[in-house]
């Protein structure tokens, strides 16, 4: 069996096919007091959804505490809707000394609507391991 290639964080065309075979880090309805002046969900509630997801990966990686010190290459590719249910899978791209670069995509299922399944959203985090001090220690280091 040959290996996919790694996908780039913003491919020309987005992934068509919602991954079914990987599990999200985090699922969620979006609910009315979510939404924006628009009547979508508000950026903000993906962007800290986004960041929650990049946490769990992470700690999959280091039992300690975890900062995001970066999120880049946001693209909202398309609004979310009251009632959708998001999907938030992650995959680690970097593990460093200190940080752990995660890739997040973000689908949506119109279950109101359409039923359709759509990639609404990318981004990638950078999450640092920090002590109690919140000074950098080396990923694996325990609590």
């Amino acid at each position: 069996m040959k290996k996919k290639p790694k996908t780039p964080l913003h491919p020309a065309e987005p992934e068509h096919a919602f991954p079914r075979r990987q599990i999200p880090s985090i699922r969620r309805v979006m609910m009315p007091r979510d939404t924006n002046a628009f009547g979508t969900i508000f950026g903000g509630v993906i962007l800290s959804e986004i960041d929650l997801a990049a946490a769990v990966e992470a700690h999959r990686h280091h039992p300690g505490r975890l900062v995001t010190v970066a999120l880049d290459g946001v693209i909202f590719r398309a609004p979310v809707q009251v009632g959708d249910c998001v999907s938030f899978f992650t995959e680690t791209v970097r593990i460093g000394h200190t940080s752990i670069r995660v890739k997040i995509r973000v689908w949506a299922e119109r279950r109101f609507s359409s039923g359709a399944e759509v990639f609404v959203t990318e981004a990638e985090a950078t999450m640092v391991a920090v002590d109690e001090r919140g000074e950098k220690v080396p990923i694996g280091t325990k609590p």
